[in-house]
């Protein structure tokens, strides 16, 4: 058991450091303006938006995946991979947010933006999976298997957000924006 604890301590340690580095690159790409007006900070607010909705993005996952670690039984290869593939989509946030930041009313940087959070739900989902698999306790598996549903419908909304972008770039905003507010609090049940 003690094996175990230290593995878990191991792996979000891992996964903290891997964060903060995808927050940090995310913030260096924020250019500060050649300009000293008001006119040349302006400019710069469809960057700093997407900045902002971005970090708060990673933020919650990394909220939720601190919470979502507690709840495995054991750590298995499966979950580190599984961990690592959740990891590596949301590396791509930064390249994302930067290119739909300074592309804000362009359908491909906004339906690549989609694309890399439909395959961050998808990784989260994949984890879920693998709780499910080690969850012993019938209440337990119920709950996520309850909040596996909304992971699903997360899913179909940042999909969805893909295909919207070539037709309705305000459309897929609001999906970017709506999905985080529904997993802005930790799932509670989780750390019990």
């Amino acid at each position: 058991m003690e094996s175990n604890k230290m593995d878990k301590t191991r792996l979000e340690a891992f996964s903290d450091g891997v964060i903060a580095i995808i927050l940090t690159i995310m913030v260096l790409e924020l250019k500060v303006p050649h300009e000293s007006d008001a006119t040349a900070l302006w400019k710069l607010m469809p960057v700093f938006l997407d900045y902002t909705l971005s970090f708060l993005v990673v933020a919650i996952m990394w909220v939720n995946h601190h919470h979502f670690m507690r709840a495995f039984r054991v750590v298995t290869t499966n979950l580190l991979w599984l961990n690592i593939n959740l990891l590596f989509w949301m590396s791509l946030i930064p390249f994302a947010t930067a290119w739909m930041g300074v592309h804000p009313d362009a359908s491909l940087p906004v339906a690549v933006y989609g694309l890399d959070l439909t395959l961050c739900s998808i990784a989260f989902w994949l984890l879920r999976w693998e709780l499910l698999r080690q969850t012993k306790d019938t209440d337990m598996y119920g709950y996520h298997h309850r909040v596996q549903l909304k992971n699903s419908l997360s899913l179909l909304g940042y999909a969805a957000s893909v295909g919207l972008a070539f037709f309705s770039i305000e459309i897929s905003y609001a999906i970017f924006v709506i999905i985080p507010i529904a997993y802005f609090l930790p799932e509670r049940k989780l750390t019990e």
